[in-house]
């Protein structure tokens, strides 16, 4: 107990650090995989071709080492120093984006095409498609995934100590350092990790039993235990309510 009450508020500040750069990286990772991933689905092959150049660059090359190139060459390319929690933030959003345009692009593709010919039939403006009809589906599609990717994202904060930031991971092998209490300064940090991962999971299972309500796909009850577990998805689709 000693051990906690002198080290916590340490803790505390470094899982803060952690918060943000997984929040700050997984929204620079959802608006990129949302306008990348439908930019892969349209008619245009220049469009096309942007987003495979993206996604295979990005998905190809560790996030550190995008991390060390915008910490430690950019400046000297552009003389311009970037803070390191932005250039963080900045290579896991990119890194991440890579892999969520995939997931975008597969779960338009996986809405039925007859509904979309429906729409064209019903005069539909291609926004009022993408709005009404392709995107409810696809997000509830999509969610499951994306909540795996938020956690992976999470993980991989773990090396930004690399660049000077001290994070949860940096904190403890500080604390390590100083005290020499092995078990206890990764056990603290193993703990935070896991109630960040379970706070980040249960948020998404709450937009996955949203999207799925929406289309009809999930009962409207259930209470909070139901969100341990992923919610069941039915075959019955729909326009989004």
């Amino acid at each position: 107990m000693e051990f906690l009450e002198q080290q916590l508020p340490r803790y505390v500040d470094g899982a803060w650090i952690t918060l943000q750069l997984t929040v700050g990286g997984a929204a620079l990772a959802f608006v990129l995989a949302m306008v990348v991933g439908v930019l892969g689905t349209t008619r245009f092959w220049w469009a096309r071709a942007i987003t495979t150049v993206y996604v295979e660059t990005f998905r190809g090359i560790a996030a550190l080492v995008v991390m060390f190139w915008f910490v430690f060459a950019f400046p000297d390319l552009t003389g311009f120093e970037l803070d390191p929690i932005f250039a963080a933030i900045l290579a896991l959003g990119l890194n991440v984006g890579a892999y969520g345009a995939e997931v975008v692009r597969a779960a338009i593709n996986a809405v039925p095409k007859a509904q979309v010919e429906a729409t064209v039939a019903l005069n539909f403006s291609w926004f009022q498609r993408v709005r009404l009809v392709v995107l409810p589906q696809a997000w509830a599609q999509m969610l499951p995934t994306f909540g795996n990717l938020i956690i992976e994202l999470m993980k991989a904060t773990a090396v930004v100590y690399l660049v000077g930031i001290v994070d949860l991971t940096s904190v403890a092998q500080q604390i390590r350092s100083a005290t020499g209490e092995t078990f206890l300064a990764f056990g603290v940090a193993f703990v935070l990790y896991y109630l960040l991962a379970q706070v980040l999971i249960f948020g998404m299972r709450l937009l996955e039993r949203r999207a799925n309500q929406k289309l009809g796909r999930a009962p409207a009850g259930g209470g909070l235990l139901s969100l341990l577990r992923p919610p069941t998805v039915g075959t019955q689709v729909g326009v989004a309510k």
